[in-house]
């Protein structure tokens, strides 16, 4: 089935590919903790969205919103004031970790023939470890990129690396930005 959907792709002249990133909001980088290297982890989210562009493969920003610290609408609710969607981006609003959950995102990227997925984002042990799990299971390709997510926890270090070890271990790819290709 995923030989088939890339050959789709390819015919229409689209990637098979989309950049997904997870919830990089305004008031996650205004925790009493800051997000583990999170000057780094903005400018490799940038530099994928820009390689994404560049090859024609999609870009979904996920928004996380609750009753708690991410209103829909607030200033914390935002997506962070160094990404700059484009108009040709996706939006995908949810209330749940895993951004496939009760979201328009599955069906969105299936319209697109999309059978693998590039994971950034935040928060590693939150939504970007739920998405990758949810993307696993819905058959997806899941690439998730080892310096693009990260967390506001002191232990931030040791649960991006124990979170690479559980990730991989169900089939998730892990990729430096340096070495992604949507092509």
């Amino acid at each position: 089935m995923d030989e088939l959907n890339e050959q789709r792709s390819a015919k229409k002249g689209q990637s098979s590919t989309a950049l997904l990133v997870i919830d990089v909001q305004q008031g996650l980088f205004e925790k009493s903790t800051p997000i583990y290297k999170g000057q780094q982890l903005l400018q490799n989210i940038n530099t994928l969205v820009a390689s994404a562009h560049l090859s024609g493969a999609p870009v979904f920003y996920v928004q996380h919103s609750d009753q708690k610290m991410l209103v829909k609408g607030s200033p914390e609710w935002q997506l962070h004031t160094q990404l700059d969607p484009s108009d040709r981006d996706s939006i995908i609003h949810k209330q749940h970790g895993n951004a496939f959950e009760e979201t328009v995102l599955d069906d969105a990227l299936r319209s697109r023939g999309i059978t693998t997925v590039v994971v950034t984002g935040l928060v590693t042990h939150g939504c970007v470890r739920a998405t990758c799990i949810g993307a696993r299971q819905l058959g997806y390709r899941v690439v998730l990129v080892t310096d693009g997510h990260s967390s506001f926890s002191k232990q931030a270090p040791k649960l991006i690396e124990e979170w690479h070890q559980k990730l991989a271990a169900i089939g998730v790819e892990l990729v430096a930005t340096s070495e992604i290709a949507f092509s």
